[in-house]
């Protein structure tokens, strides 16, 4: 019975979409195709009512797949990171999910992206210090891994205190490749965090790590360790953060899609969740936008990837 009531749903759709204006002969053709059928009308307009259409079917498994793709980006995601989640999709329909369907189901479903909040600078400047060039120029890009790096400081607000973080990124895959956390901002935290660095990427020679002028990045013991680890020096404008953009954006991420989100009620509890962020899911699992939204990870490995084929 079913299958006959299927024949006279897709024939109303075809008979629909000739542009039939007027609601009685439509009807009309639904009655003439239940009896010709030999089925009732009312069980019919009841099976209508029961089973769903192919689009709400579709609609019902992009929806699903919707809420995975947020869930796996830990709540964070907007409707343009979610869209390249399910491209990945190896189910067609999904696939193909538009980008305005992925906004209209994020918005029926509650499922909103956690906000940045406004830029703080954390910058102490040092105003005895010598010039230093920009190598920079705002331009984060790189051809191949450890050929430039920026750093920064920030901190992160418990109930024992502050915690100070240094990180170094690196600007070919835009994965954190050296970090540091400890109770001070003495130029110690950000040698920590390039010395991490020079353990999962190798320096390219008259590599580049760009920083702001706070004091620790213009002492003498800084400028000794970055000429230990063969790297040159690079530094922005004070106070301007589209000079170290790079650096301040991953800084935003944590702190909107971690650490606002969470209570902190002591540094270690706030070290193990902001190194879980850094190494498994920022690295690891979260779509970049200026990757194409593709992981950190993913651009490493393509790198080498395309080493090997053209060794």
């Amino acid at each position: 019975m079913s299958e006959r009531y299927a024949f006279i749903a897709a024939e109303q759709d075809l008979y629909s979409s000739q542009a039939r204006a007027s609601a009685p002969v439509e009807q009309l053709s639904v009655v003439r195709m239940c009896a010709a059928m030999e089925v009732s009308r009312s069980g019919y307009y009841d099976w209508c009512a029961a089973v769903p259409s192919e689009r709400e079917l579709r609609r019902a498994k992009v929806t699903a797949h919707v809420h995975a793709a947020f869930k796996l980006g830990r709540g964070t995601y907007g409707a343009r990171r979610v869209h390249a989640v399910l491209t990945r999709s190896d189910d067609p329909q999904v696939a193909r999910a538009g980008l305005d369907l992925i906004r209209d189901i994020m918005r029926e479903e509650g499922l909103i992206a956690c906000q940045p909040r406004a830029y703080r600078t954390t910058t102490v400047r040092d105003e005895d210090i010598a010039p230093v060039t920009d190598h920079v120029g705002r331009d984060f890009t790189a051809p191949a891994p450890g050929c430039k790096l920026v750093g920064d400081i920030t901190f992160v607000r418990t109930w024992e205190g502050w915690l100070y973080l240094a990180t170094v990124i690196d600007c070919h895959t835009k994965a954190v490749v050296g970090w540091s956390m400890a109770e001070h901002m003495r130029t110690d935290l950000i040698c920590d965090a390039i010395d991490m660095a020079a353990t999962n990427v190798e320096f390219a020679e008259g590599a580049l790590f760009h920083s702001d002028r706070g004091s620790q990045y213009t002492s003498a013991q800084f400028a000794a360790h970055l000429k230990s680890h063969g790297l040159t020096g690079s530094m922005g404008k004070t106070g301007i953060c589209w000079d170290n953009a790079l650096a301040e954006s991953f800084f935003a991420a944590l702190k909107n899609e971690l650490v606002y989100r969470l209570v902190l009620p002591t540094r270690n509890k706030a070290r193990r969740a902001i190194a879980e962020y850094i190494e498994v899911f920022y690295n690891r699992q979260r779509l970049h936008s200026g990757l194409g939204y593709k992981t950190p990870l993913e651009i490493a490995e393509e790198h080498q990837q395309n080493l090997s084929t053209a060794a």
